[in-house]
């Protein structure tokens, strides 16, 4: 074999390899495509539908069908669809959710008047009427009882009504009274109980700590921080000077009574300055 004719075989065999090559990247490519969009169709109208019927066609499509909620519709009989999401002509992957809205057909309850009354009531007024109950919120009212509705959607006066539950907004009571927390750091404790006690605040436990040319239960730390906001239930914790310590030592004998020294009570002087930081909010 020639020369020449050893390169034309060679060229030959490079050039099938390229083509071989050329068509397994583009079979990748494609493959990879297909895997990733997957098998689409077109989103049929699903609207004013039965149900039963909406669900044979998504199932044939390989949708499945997700009932999002119930509503009054004077427009569509019970169980029909009323809204879908996707839209029409979307096209869509199989096995998609199709989200709906189903008909309760034309509103035929009566909604009751339950301002005013319990949360508990008026929930079992809706249950009677043949209402769910939707969403409660509570607030603080001023000048309401705990527990009270305040007020409901949809109202009594309601005519057109869409949706089956009545919702609540119910009170919580009357606020409670809050303050700007002071500083009692520098006071001493008695300072601090008096002024608290004429809020109705409570004094919790008190840690003392040695420190040498301070007086005794002078506040070196407090809980909760200056400034922050605190209510009736809101309890202190206070770090003052401790005592002295004992310059008696431990009797060794039981029989003898040992001598514990005791500080002498504080004496509150008159309203110190942190009471005038106690703010009402």
């Amino acid at each position: 074999m020639s020369v020449g004719e050893r390169i034309l075989s060679l060229f030959r065999l490079f050039l099938l390899f390229t083509v071989l090559v050329a068509v397994a990247l583009i079979s990748a490519i494609t493959t990879i495509r297909l895997t990733i969009h997957g098998r689409q169709e077109t989103m049929p109208n699903l609207v004013g539908r039965p149900m039963d019927a909406a669900q044979r066609i998504a199932s044939g499509l390989g949708l499945e069908i997700k009932v999002e909620g119930r509503l009054f519709d004077a427009k569509y009989p019970p169980d029909q669809i009323v809204s879908q999401v996707p839209t029409p002509e979307t096209r869509v992957k199989v096995g998609q959710h199709v989200h709906v809205l189903v008909s309760l057909g034309p509103p035929k309850v009566k909604i009751p008047n339950v301002v005013g009354s319990s949360s508990r009531a008026a929930q079992i007024a809706a249950i009677q009427r043949g209402l769910t109950v939707g969403d409660i919120v509570e607030i603080h009212g001023p000048g309401t009882q705990a527990d009270q509705v305040l007020a409901q959607e949809p109202p009594a006066s309601a005519v057109e009504i869409h949706s089956p539950a009545l919702n609540l907004l119910v009170s919580l009571g009357a606020a409670p009274t809050a303050y700007e927390c002071p500083s009692f750091v520098g006071h001493t404790l008695g300072e601090a109980r008096s002024i608290l006690g004429e809020y109705g605040l409570k004094v919790g436990p008190v840690q003392p700590i040695p420190k040498q040319d301070i007086p005794v239960y002078t506040i070196l730390a407090q809980s909760p921080a200056p400034g922050s906001r605190i209510d009736a239930d809101t309890v202190f914790v206070f770090q003052v000077v401790g005592p002295p310590p004992n310059p008696n030592p431990p009797n060794p004998n039981p029989a003898a009574p040992q001598t514990i020294p005791t500080a002498p009570p504080p004496t509150p002087p008159a309203p110190a300055t942190p009471q005038s930081n106690l703010l009402s909010h």
